[in-house]
């Protein structure tokens, strides 16, 4: 595995932003998704987005990362990759990032790990073929956390998994992104979406949380505090950040699963991410030395996809 920039693409925020901005252009490529919306065991709901393929064929399951969905540039890269080759792709939503806001307390969060372990036994039920997950950035994490808690058992569910950019030291990414160009310009943009869906669940719940404190909130670590690690279950940020972090229980992971970074990755440093000998043997890592943060775009400008899903998709494939 190998992956090189364009030199038109030049560092991590770079080659974060500009997938971003222009990677759904291959919109058109992928054939409207067909969605059905399933009833969770808290009598909530989350909508999961299909794209066919034959009944036996491979499945691949994508979890998406914080504020994402099926029309992340991610998501429509992925959907290509499986659709070329014949394969079926499920997308779950986390709750809220369909575009309507779920009907519980609760929302998402990094170690969602129950959510994601509900999801994958669903659709192991129903799927008679082989069964993927991938999980990117936030949804990377929480697939990790799944393994980890699933252990000998998570083997019995899918074939094989990927987290893509995943923040497996919280706290770390969290920092990461609270200053510099980052809190400028990537927490804004979560912040941005994020506490109007806070504040549809206070009006749903009054006093849920405290609005003022919420209002606030100038970066991850303040909304988390308010909201994300008290809807959860947390005591608070710290609290969340160190129990839901992957990077502790690597070695606990017992099914083939390739864990990628790109080591100038605007919200994960490099200091940050595990080592070989801090893993299990079922775990690789993949540490490119660019890529940003789910970014891998690659060819001439304006440059396509492909190279993230094709890379990580034959590792897949060879764990059938």
């Amino acid at each position: 595995m190998n992956y090189h920039a364009p030199w038109w693409l030049p560092g991590g925020h770079v080659q974060t932003i500009w997938p971003a901005l222009h990677g759904r252009s291959g919109r058109r490529a992928v054939p409207p998704y067909r969605r059905e919306r399933w009833i969770t065991p808290d009598d909530d709901f989350v909508d999961v987005d299909w794209l066919d393929g034959p009944a036996e064929a491979p499945l691949l399951v994508l979890f998406h990362g914080l504020e994402g969905s099926s029309g992340s540039h991610y998501a429509l890269a992925f959907a290509q990759w499986a659709q070329a080759r014949g394969w079926g792709l499920v997308m779950p939503h986390f709750r809220g990032c369909s575009g309507e806001i779920n009907r519980a307390p609760r929302a998402y969060h990094s170690g969602d790990f129950e959510e994601i372990g509900w999801i994958l036994a669903r659709l192991r039920a129903r799927h008679a073929g082989s069964l993927y997950a991938v999980g990117v950035s936030l949804g990377g994490n929480a697939l990790l956390r799944w393994a980890q808690e699933a252990g000998s058992t998570a083997a019995r569910v899918v074939q094989a998994l990927a987290s893509v950019s995943a923040p497996v030291d919280l706290a770390a990414s969290g920092q990461a992104i609270g200053r510099g160009l980052s809190r400028q310009v990537y927490t804004r943009m979560f912040l941005h979406t994020m506490k109007p869906k806070a504040l549809q669940k206070l009006a749903q719940f009054p006093g849920l949380f405290d609005a003022k404190a919420l209002h606030a909130a100038q970066d991850l670590h303040d909304f988390d505090n308010v909201f994300t690690a008290p809807l959860h279950g947390f005591k608070d940020t710290q609290d969340y950040w160190q129990r839901a972090s992957a990077k502790p229980r690597l070695a606990d992971i017992r099914l083939p699963t390739l864990v990628v970074n790109a080591l100038n990755d605007p919200f994960v440093p490099a200091s940050s991410l595990p080592r070989q000998n801090e893993v299990g043997s079922k775990v690789r890592l993949w540490q490119p030395e660019q890529g940003g943060h789910v970014g891998f775009m690659a060819g001439p400008s304006p440059g396509h996809l492909q190279t993230l899903p094709q890379t990580v998709g034959d590792w897949l494939r060879a764990h059938t």
